[in-house]
């Protein structure tokens, strides 16, 4: 009985020393893994659809609670003034999740540009979708009034040719990243404020 008892104590401790171990793991990683996937996958995507901003999106960014997440909130500076983020939405898309940036300006809330992030589609179909500038072009300008769609289903985005689920999951995303931002609107326009000071 006390050889159990004994073993019982020394697995627990065991227990608590390895779960302590993957918990400071975790943390001590985390901050360089968030920074390796600003700079590889997310990053270039920024950059690419707040082309022209005066400061760098990837370094003025916040983060938003929404829901059970938190919505990362990244800010491009125009005219001198903080009036476009930039937030990333996940969509299925034809093979399997797409990740999905969409910029939009506060000031008019206009799509300032839309971008890929991450996805698993066919090279030269669906994979146009990131490679292809001319079909996320289309997005540019619309309104977030605006139902996003392509020409099939009675909207005015030209879908890529043989890669029409992937086009329509590009529409859904940036959709979803609307109503976030609609949503997330008044929390977004408060941080706005905090950092122009």
């Amino acid at each position: 009985m006390g050889e159990m008892i004994k073993m019982v104590v020394v697995l627990t401790v065991l227990s608590v020393i390895s779960g302590g171990g993957l918990k400071w793991y975790e943390g001590f990683t985390k901050p360089a893994i968030e920074n390796a996937e600003m700079q590889l996958v997310k990053g270039p995507t920024v950059l690419q659809i707040m082309e022209g901003a005066e400061n760098n999106p990837i370094e003025q960014r916040f983060k938003i609670p929404s829901g059970e997440t938190e919505q990362t909130i990244f800010v491009g500076k125009f005219d001198g003034q903080l009036k476009t983020i930039a937030m990333e939405t996940q969509v299925n898309g034809f093979a399997d999740k797409m990740g999905l940036m969409v910029a939009i300006n506060t000031d008019d809330d206009t799509l300032k540009g839309i971008g890929v992030t991450t996805h698993k589609e066919t090279p030269g179909l669906g994979g146009n979708a990131k490679a292809d500038p001319s079909f996320a072009a289309q997005f540019k300008g619309k309104t977030i009034d605006q139902e996003i769609k392509v020409t099939n289903d009675g909207g005015d985005i030209n879908a890529i040719s043989g890669a029409t689920i992937t086009s329509r999951a590009v529409c859904k995303g940036t959709m979803q990243a609307i109503e976030a931002y609609k949503q997330l609107k008044p929390q977004i326009l408060e941080q706005l404020k905090s950092l122009e000071k």
